[in-house]
């Protein structure tokens, strides 16, 4: 019997480690999920940010309903995201957002909406030389506005940073103006007054284009 002694030890004792390496194994997979966990999961509190509550196209003026508020962990809050809806209520959005998505400043334009009654800004309609070219505008872009180089006039820039406020069909124009039908549709850009004033009068004389921000 006192033989088998040292073979008992063992198999009494082979339990023991086993249980200690599982709970050193276990430990170290906690850790890992933690580590790798993202902010809000780990209890980390979320920041106040400003989302989409539907999808919006492009050119949207956004109102309270369009928007609301949730909490995002700082790791995947995007930079610039807004914190209150307030502060994004009124403006345009530049391009098209999906459902929940975190609305940024970039994403978002203080553009002067035709009929605002905005004193400072005035929308100008205009017809592109190139019917092309309007048909890539979207409403809420930035582009410089550029009249056309004729005999005796170089190209000149009217206006930079214009923002498209809304783009009409292409079978809108008038079918009077002999011109018309070979342009593109008709363009609403918002522009400070003064210069939109300048570029509603270059307009009738020189063909307008764009380039695009």
């Amino acid at each position: 019997m006192l033989h088998h002694l040292p073979v008992l030890r063992r198999l009494h004792g082979r339990p023991a480690r086993l249980l200690r390496r599982w709970l050193a194994l276990s430990l170290l997979l906690s850790g890992l999920v933690t580590l790798f966990l993202p902010a809000s999961a780990r209890g980390t509190p979320g920041i106040a940010t400003v989302v989409s509550a539907r999808d919006l196209p492009a050119g949207t003026v956004l109102r309270a309903g369009d928007l609301k508020l949730v909490d995002l962990p700082d790791d995947v809050r995007p930079q610039g995201a807004l914190g209150r809806s307030d502060s994004a209520e009124g403006r345009m959005l530049i391009g098209a957002a999906r459902v929940g998505e975190p609305l940024t400043d970039v994403r978002l334009v203080d553009a002067a909406i035709p009929g605002s009654g905005d004193p400072e800004s005035s929308t100008v309609p205009v017809r592109l030389a190139d019917a092309g070219v309007a048909e890539l505008l979207r409403p809420g872009q930035r582009v410089d506005v550029v009249a056309a180089a004729e005999a005796g006039r170089e190209a000149s820039v009217l206006a930079s940073m214009a923002v498209v406020a809304a783009v009409g069909e292409q079978g809108d124009h008038d079918p009077k103006t002999s011109d018309a039908g070979s342009k593109g549709p008709l363009v609403l850009l918002s522009l400070p007054a003064a210069i939109a004033t300048r570029v509603a009068a270059t307009s009738l004389e020189r063909s307008i284009t764009v380039t695009l921000r």
